[in-house]
């Protein structure tokens, strides 16, 4: 096989999977063998392709061999006549009929919600999730997440196994259902995005892959709920958030901090359509949503031509607003930085100082490391300079850790 071929059919399957494991647990209602079938035809198209070229519908084509492989198990598996007859019904023509046509996107819809169940430890979601959307392999999760490779198999197996033994439904929840769960799926496919946006541990920064994947992610369930002001409201800010990636990084790989980037190598495009989907999202009645108002403030700095032209006031206003509605220590911590730019960092440092004793901000390392610059603006370089030692000593990224120890040496200089 050549490396284009290749290239091609991971490409393809990066974008039919989802939608075949969907089709498929619709049909057998088990997710576990939905995508183990997957799988197969995928392993048959790797086998096939190479010999017959690629097929003028390859995801047809993945589609239909998934099926019939799912109706060779249920024969030797000995099901009953009845049950043979409708999944040879549904599965024995070369491609995909209008009526499966008509279930694609409610299937991805319905695997989604499934992939990102209450029922789920959050890092099991998470898996789940980029394992059967998202198209990742165990080893491309593991590595992004710097855990062992077997360590993302179990929970990947545990999860599957919890939603058979729980008989997790393959369906979409309506009304007050629905805004429970819709909660759960967009938090996973924040965190996704996150991770990938500011890396937890390791030796990079950033981690764009896991950033393209929850956009992706993001992006797709859009277009499935296009009345929940919420989901427009994540897409607007992942975009926005986005477009700064580029800008965050230096030459080396460093850092490089929101108020010092080059905002000539921002993404415009991403930029307008984060704006227009923020637009969406207010449209709908979700202004005060929580991600929406995120969008809102990423948007802020999008619109800001320059680090001097931000509207940190209006900023600090719309964190006043998220604290209402999603109150937090993290957004305390946020709008406290909002605050020292609008009124000064003295400002900034009485709020700050409310936070120290948050049981949950103890092992948190921005805690100090937004003291520390409180501290270092207000020439309190020996307190700063303890603030930045300790933010080093918590973070597990070592780019984020070559950076504060940067500033101990300046508070040292000054």
């Amino acid at each position: 096989m050549t490396a284009d071929l290749r290239r091609s059919i991971d490409a393809i399957w990066k974008i039919e999977s989802a939608k075949i494991i969907a089709g498929l647990t619709r049909m057998v209602r088990d997710v576990s063998l939905a995508e183990d079938l997957a799988h197969d035809a995928l392993v048959a198209a790797l086998e096939q392709w190479p010999g017959s070229g690629l097929p003028d519908n390859p995801g047809a084509w993945l589609m239909t061999a998934a099926k019939r492989r799912a109706i060779d198990q249920r024969r030797h598996s000995k099901m009953t006549e009845s049950k043979r007859d409708e999944i040879a019904r549904r599965g024995a023509a070369p491609a995909p009929g209008p009526a499966d046509e008509d279930h694609i996107e409610d299937d991805v819809l319905r695997l989604m919600f499934m992939t990102c169940h209450p029922s789920l430890a959050t890092e099991a979601r998470v898996a789940l999730t980029l394992r059967l959307l998202g198209g990742l392999t165990t080893d491309e999760i593991a590595r992004a997440y710097l855990v062992p490779e077997p360590t993302i198999a179990q929970r990947i197996v545990r999860a599957k196994k919890t939603l058979t033994d729980e008989r997790v439904p393959f369906e979409a929840p309506r009304g007050r259902a629905l805004a429970e769960r819709l909660s759960s799926v967009l938090e996973v496919i924040y965190l996704v995005f996150n991770e990938g946006y500011a890396a937890t541990a390791g030796d990079d920064w950033l981690r764009p892959g896991l950033c393209d994947e929850a956009l992706r992610i993001g992006r797709i369930l859009a277009e499935l709920a296009p009345r929940e002001p919420e989901v427009h409201g994540l897409v607007a800010l992942m975009e926005i958030q986005a477009s700064r990636s580029a800008a965050r990084v230096g030459p080396s790989g460093e850092p490089v901090l929101l108020l010092d980037q080059d905002r000539a190598r921002w993404d415009p495009l991403l930029i307008r359509r984060g704006l227009d989907a923020l637009r969406r999202a207010e449209s709908l009645g979700g202004a005060d949503g929580p991600y929406a108002l995120q969008g809102a403030i990423a948007a802020c700095h999008a619109r800001a031509l320059a680090a001097a032209a931000t509207d940190w006031p209006l900023i600090a206003s719309l964190y006043e607003r998220l604290a209402r509605v999603s109150p937090s220590p993290i957004v305390e911590l946020n709008r406290a930085v909002a605050v020292a730019m609008a009124s000064g960092p003295a400002a900034g440092l009485d709020l700050v100082d409310a936070l120290v004793s948050e049981p949950s901000l103890k092992g948190y390392h921005l805690l100090p490391a937004v003291r520390g610059d409180f501290l270092f603006k207000l020439s309190r370089f020996d307190e700063a300079r303890g603030e930045f030692e300790r933010a080093a000593s918590l973070t597990r990224n070592a780019r984020e850790r070559a950076l504060l120890l940067d500033r101990v040496k300046r508070c040292k200089v000054t």
